[in-house]
């Protein structure tokens, strides 16, 4: 039964919005964690096939849908937001076969359409387009592979947002599909053998919920084309002894070799090599661990390159030969530096991408380990791609900073020039806005980067609305990129602020560490430093200062406001993990373990876990941020019940009038694959709720208009 409880008002300089959260039963539940009894009185939320958990879902959304419409300049937004998202996207092309194709989108079209054109001058046509796979553009392309010679592709599509995948196979001369479709895959690739077939990587499908249920047991599969699924070869992951959550196939560009990478959590992989060119070949063991992230890059007949962390925390490249190929038979090829690697291969050469302080620097290097030159970036940022065929003369990268939008530029392999190669016609002027990074110190005394992008001509008198943005997890690195939305939001005279927190890999695997189980505190108080750090040099003040993340990002933002409720004046944690004692049992959450530690591994783990976790530690008579919970319904990756159960309790619990609302995104997933025109939508609920909280009555940039008047 959902009622209405809890009225509250949110204070405004000029207005109130009246709120009527619906009422959310508590039912008695309890789990024993090595003897404590731990509260858990939302736990029916997380059935999210239950009529009553879908009333629940309607009755939030009607009441949060309620209050947006009362924010004066919400429609000011979204149109402002679809106007500059209204440009013409590409990205860098690519050769198939006898095709050159390249990803577009002509401005507001929900999913990206890949082209073609065979000759250089020809009309490109459409090749594929996402948009038709739904009505509601909800359906969208989830990864491509080619066959060897480029007449076949495979590609994976996504329904309603679900980390489920279909494949189809379809011939690219006619556009006709081949076979039937593949179904029931999930985290996988798809890796041609030749012409003849692909490997992939799915699981069971589980009982019960396929969005909530644990899945755990990954499996690698050959499928030979023009032969039923149900004949698909099980390649690794059949037995108990071969159990691992994340498993993948890559077969070599020369088709000689069969890599498998096992994976019990998010870090560190298992290694083995098969010959293919030997039908009933075993697996050969090259790494029985997971205490490393190794990787094939490139082979020459027998000669391998491995990318890998093994004692070399920044990353290095060594060679091996297959028939010896375990680690004490390794030679360095590109050594460890001070700086983190991220090498690709292109047109006969490795490209080793460097991130220093989190931005890009490149070095080619020829396959002797020779350094050529150091590539020439147009400007301080994030260069991305330097990938192409061997026998191509040319690549194409990307480049883009926090202000530039994302430009393509053509490489001349031999002579290192570079030429700009498509720039978008965007309505926004870079050159009125800067980026700064600063360096702050975090409680422990550690020094962290941080990169300010703001309007020109900033008055730092502590009144900027600003936007502090972090994820600190999972060895992922935040570098320099354009945001449309963003850049609404720097337009109108606020501030985008973005720290690299331990749990990163701006600095390495020891960076990542450093954020992890038991560390992970050190997490928050980065993003509390960089908090403090923007207030103490006037860049915003606690009553200008929202936080936002998403997923690790969104726990983040939970734990933040939690600890800290008095820093910020809005809180906008997004698909956030935020039940740090029953994460590892829905889905593969399993495989973060690595990051997080569980509940069930010791007593001081579960009481580090409850300490900081999210929904554990909403407070009665607290006044927290205002806050705005974002997620989907159809959010298999981190389940929508932690964002269900983390609303619950603050608006159970909320002291004062900021509001709690929380956002349920209909037939939507984690993030990828979401339509245009739902992001839009999004974005100008988030920052109309973020200024509205913040005290504007008009958008700032209206504001400052009247006073310049």
């Amino acid at each position: 039964m959902i009622g209405c409880k809890n009225e509250s008002k949110v204070e405004n300089s000029k207005t109130s919005i009246a709120l009527n959260y619906p009422e959310t039963k508590k039912v008695d539940t309890t789990t024993n964690y090595f003897g404590t009894e731990v509260k858990d009185p939302y736990r029916w939320l997380e059935d999210d096939r239950s009529e009553e958990t879908e009333k629940w879902v309607t009755s939030q959304n009607k009441t949060t849908f309620g209050y947006f419409d009362n924010i004066p300049f919400r429609e000011d937004l979204k149109k402002r937001l679809s106007d500059l998202w209204n440009y013409e996207k590409v990205s860098a092309p690519f050769k198939e076969g006898d095709y050159t194709y390249f990803n577009k989108n002509d401005g507001l079209q929900n999913q990206y359409v890949i082209y073609r054109f065979k000759n250089e001058g020809d009309t490109p046509e459409v090749f594929l387009d996402p948009n038709t796979f739904s009505k509601d553009g909800t359906t969208s392309l989830g990864g491509t592979s080619f066959s060897e010679d480029g007449k076949l592709i495979a590609y994976a599509i996504s329904e309603g947002g679900s980390d489920w995948r279909k494949i189809i196979v379809k011939n690219v001369e006619t556009k006709e599909i081949v076979e039937d479709t593949i179904v029931d895959v999930k985290f996988s690739g798809m890796s041609w053998m030749a012409n003849d077939g692909f490997y992939y990587s799915s699981y069971d499908k589980p009982e019960g919920s396929e969005l909530s249920a644990k899945t755990d047991q990954h499996k690698v599969y050959y499928h030979k084309l023009g032969t039923p699924q149900k004949e698909d070869k099980l390649i690794y992951g059949g037995t108990a002894e071969e159990k691992h959550r994340y498993i993948n196939g890559q077969v070599t560009e020369d088709n000689r070799y069969l890599i498998i990478y096992p994976r019990v959590s998010t870090s560190g992989n298992e290694l083995y090599l098969k010959d293919l060119t030997k039908p009933n070949s075993k697996l050969v063991t090259i790494l029985d661990h997971t205490d490393s992230d190794t990787y094939l890059i490139e082979n020459e007949g027998s000669k391998l390159y491995f990318v890998t962390n093994l004692n070399a925390p920044n990353q290095k490249i060594v060679t091996v030969d297959a028939a010896n190929p375990t680690p004490e038979n390794w030679v360095d090829f590109i050594p460890e530096t001070e700086n983190v690697l991220s090498p690709n291969i292109g047109g006969g050469y490795f490209f080793a991408e460097y991130m220093v302080d989190a931005v890009s620097k490149v070095l080619q290097y020829d396959y002797d380990g020779k350094l050529i030159r150091e590539v020439t970036l147009p400007g301080v940022g994030s260069a991305n791609g330097f990938g192409a065929k061997k026998e191509e003369k040319e690549l194409y990268y990307s480049f883009t900073n926090y202000k530039t939008p994302n430009s393509i530029y053509k490489y001349d392999i031999e002579n290192g020039t570079s030429e700009l190669y498509r720039k978008p016609k965007i309505d926004f002027n870079s050159d009125n806005y800067e980026s700064k990074q600063v360096f702050y110190n975090s409680k422990d005394g550690t020094k962290v980067p941080m990169i300010i992008t703001y309007k020109k001509g900033l008055e730092l008198n502590g009144k900027n609305p600003t936007i502090l943005y972090g994820y600190g997890g999972f060895n992922i690195s935040l570098t320099p990129s354009f945001s449309i939305a963003n850049a609404v939001w720097m337009e109108q005279g606020g501030v985008y602020a973005v720290p690299n927190l331990r749990g990163g890999g701006e600095y390495g695997k020891k960076w990542h560490v450093a954020g992890t189980k038991m560390q992970k505190q050190n997490v928050f108080d980065d993003f509390i430093g960089a908090a403090e750090y923007l207030i103490e040099n006037k860049y915003t003040s606690s009553d200008y200062l929202a936080i936002r993340g998403g997923s690790n990002g969104g726990l983040l933002v939970g734990a933040t406001m939690t600890q800290r409720p008095d820093l910020m004046k809005v809180a906008l944690p997004a698909v956030g993990v935020l039940d740090m004692l029953r994460y590892h049992t829905f889905t593969a959450g399993a495989g973060w373990a690595y990051d997080y530690g569980t509940a069930e591994d010791n007593k001081e783990m579960f009481e580090y876990l409850k300490e900081y976790s999210p929904v554990h530690n909403v407070k009665q008579g607290v006044q927290y941020p205002a806050t705005l919970v974002t997620t989907g319904d159809h959010d298999d990756r981190v389940v929508p019940a932690h964002s269900f159960k983390f609303a619950a309790e603050l608006q159970d619990k909320q002291s004062g009038n900021n509001p709690t609302l929380i956002r349920i995104e209909t037939n939507a997933g984690h993030g990828a694959g979401t339509p245009v025109s739902k992001t839009i939508d999004q974005f100008a609920d988030i920052f109309g709720f973020t200024l509205y909280n913040m005290g504007y009555e008009v958008l700032p940039e209206k504001v400052t208009d009247e006073v310049k008047g």
